[in-house]
């Protein structure tokens, strides 16, 4: 039998978090539902049957402690949030929504999404070398670096080391205007847009040429031992197995490392193997070294990247 509720939110800001831009936490919500939900002004009605109903009201009050102040939820959150309640784990979602990793210099607050981020959070803070694996969009370096950062800041570590092997350049980076560094920087921005959402870009530079801040590609690794560094090695799949040992052991005293990398978006030659899974293989069952697995249900992107992700991977089965 059909009927309605209404939920009446305290401001317009809360209503706005909610709704998401152009209402489409609302249609998400509706789609894991099957109820319609409305929203007129501060008041939000949901109407389709008494079960529907309810779950959708539970699914709009376990995410509560977000749009109530105003924060923004996203399609990640709504599915962690529908997650919990078919698995029972309301609390341990409210303690992934309490955990507030960081704040960026606008103010926003940085916490984990799913389940699956909080974990790898958990292997971030931990252990001594973790692998981040997983698709485009699931958060691997970008959580790595917010860590990462805030450890350096609280003088946990001396230096952040951030590399990545710039295969995309192939034979045409000697084409391009500058020197090396000049050269490889495009492939290393990613890098740099991270770190300037918590540390002042005009700050950066500084950091940069007294050493507390290193972001180079990974042929800068060789011959080094990296001691009191969290390093962070992005895009491995483009390491070759002899790269990938290399800077596997260039670990030094004091030191942390993070390997992240899609194992399925490899730019190496065909008949190249990727360090990354060569490693994965011989070192998953090593005693303190964590692997962190993320699926397209951790994409924390535009809704329509998880849906690209998922159309790939079922063409791809």
């Amino acid at each position: 039998m059909a009927g309605a509720l209404t939920i009446q939110l305290p401001n317009i800001p809360s209503a706005i978090a909610l709704a998401g831009y152009g209402e489409e936490n609302l249609k998400i919500l509706s789609r894991q539902t099957g109820a319609t939900l409305v929203l007129r002004g501060q008041e939000l009605l949901i109407s389709g049957t008494e079960k529907q109903i309810d779950l959708a009201t539970r699914l709009v009050r376990s995410l509560e402690n977000i749009w109530s102040k105003g924060h923004n939820i996203s399609s990640a959150d709504i599915l962690t949030a529908r997650q919990a309640i078919d698995s029972d784990r309301q609390g341990e979602l409210q303690d992934l929504q309490r955990d507030v990793l960081a704040k960026t210099r606008r103010g926003e607050e940085i916490r984990a999404k799913t389940f699956v981020q909080r974990k790898y959070i958990n292997y971030l803070r931990k252990n001594d070398l973790t692998f981040g694996i997983g698709p485009a969009g699931t958060g691997k370096t970008y959580l790595a670096v917010v860590i990462a950062v805030q450890a350096l800041l609280s003088n946990q570590f001396e230096r952040l080391i951030l590399t990545r092997p710039a295969v995309e350049a192939g034979e045409k980076l000697g084409f391009l205007p500058g020197d090396l560094q000049q050269k490889v920087d495009p492939y290393l921005r990613p890098l740099y847009d991270a770190i300037n959402e918590f540390i002042d870009p005009e700050k950066v530079p500084n950091l940069i040429e007294r050493g507390v801040i290193e972001i180079a590609p990974l042929a800068y690794m060789r011959g080094r031992t990296l001691n009191n560094a969290f390093i962070i090695v992005d895009e491995a799949q483009n390491t070759t197995p002899s790269q990938m040992k290399m800077v596997l052991t260039r670990l030094g005293f004091g030191s942390r490392m993070v390997i992240t990398g899609d194992i399925t978006q490899t730019d190496l030659p065909l008949n190249q193997q990727s360090g990354l899974i060569v490693a994965l293989r011989i070192l998953k069952q090593v005693e303190g070294i964590a692997c962190c697995e993320f699926s397209q249900k951790d994409v924390v992107r535009h809704p329509l990247v998880q849906r690209i992700v998922t159309a790939y991977e079922e063409y791809e089965k």
